[in-house]
């Protein structure tokens, strides 16, 4: 029971989630003023799930997690699983986009609209836009930033900076694992750039990279590779066996998330390409000749999605 009643902690990025809830219930009320109701109550059943992805995060940097990460590797592979994975995922689910743009009065949002899109001064905050919403950007930021971060020497100086760790090290997993999931997960009004196949490639080679990375710290080595954890008083099992636990993590945790996405992945892309085989040639990256009777379904399901949108 002390394991879990002890060593809580206060964690600065605690300030940045309580101003981004009040930011949010601000704007969820002006919504509300001008939306229809089942508008407003489509908005509140979601900024449930995104506040539940801002509660997983306070309780993950301020909990004994993060105490207890400093002595146990496994312990720490947990929390980045939480910060890369399920915290960005319950954020773009949440779509807390509209309601956070609506927690300025409308006179500083005209303002701040036509000095973004209008101005020329904001130029490079334009193209700085473009280039973080480019699917590919999101894609590579994210595994890039996975492996950087467990590379020994930049594992080691997030391990003596409290700052690196805080706010670089957590900062990065948030925000890149926001911009890959939102390549994936529906978030409106954000929309994905990409469709099905190429979701569902992002997907498996995204589970191939952190399975590499797993296998380098388990199967391809004999050795600890971060020095933090060697001679912590009281833990008693080697650092090596510490290091092959939390790979099996990382191994373990991108099969779950992996399986359920790409399922759903893969009936988006089945409904676009009408058929399962057509969406392997495409995944394959292989030249598609349709069958007519597959041409005729596939003009009838993109029909059936229009009058849909209709």
């Amino acid at each position: 029971m002390n394991i879990l009643v002890a060593h809580w902690s206060f964690d600065p990025m605690i300030f940045v989630v309580l101003a981004t809830i009040g930011a949010h219930e601000v704007g969820l009320r002006r919504l509300s003023e001008h939306s229809r109701p089942e508008r407003t109550r489509r908005r509140r059943r979601k900024s449930y799930v995104f506040y539940a992805g801002l509660a997983l995060l306070v309780l993950t940097v301020a909990s004994p997690v993060d105490y207890w990460a400093s002595d146990y590797f496994y312990v720490h592979m947990l929390e980045h699983i939480v910060l890369a994975f399920a915290t960005p995922m319950m954020v773009v689910i949440g779509a807390p986009w509209l309601p956070l743009m609506f927690a300025l009065p409308v006179g500083a949002r005209r303002r701040v609209g036509r000095f973004i899109y209008l101005s020329g001064g904001a130029r490079p905050l334009r193209v700085a836009g473009r280039l973080v919403r480019n699917p590919w950007v999101g894609l590579v930021s994210f595994n890039a930033v996975m492996v950087l971060w467990h590379i020994p020497y930049w594992f080691e100086l997030a391990q003596r900076n409290g700052f690196v760790h805080v706010w670089v090290m957590h900062g990065s997993f948030l925000v890149t694992g926001v911009l890959f999931w939102l390549q994936i997960l529906p978030s409106p009004p954000v929309k994905a750039a990409k469709g099905a196949i190429w979701q569902s490639g992002a997907i498996l080679g995204t589970n191939v990279v952190m399975t590499l990375l797993a296998m380098a710290m388990s199967f391809f080595s004999s050795t600890s590779w971060y020095p933090s954890y060697a001679h912590i008083a009281g833990v008693t099992f080697s650092p090596f066996a510490d290091q092959q636990i939390g790979a099996a993590i990382l191994w373990v945790c991108g099969d779950f998330w992996a399986v359920p996405v790409l399922n759903m992945v893969l009936r988006r892309a089945v409904a676009s390409e009408g058929s399962m085989s057509n969406v392997f040639d495409r995944l394959i990256s292989r030249a598609i000749h349709l069958k007519p009777e597959a041409h005729a379904r596939h003009a009838a399901l993109s029909a059936e999605r229009e009058v849909a949108a209709e």
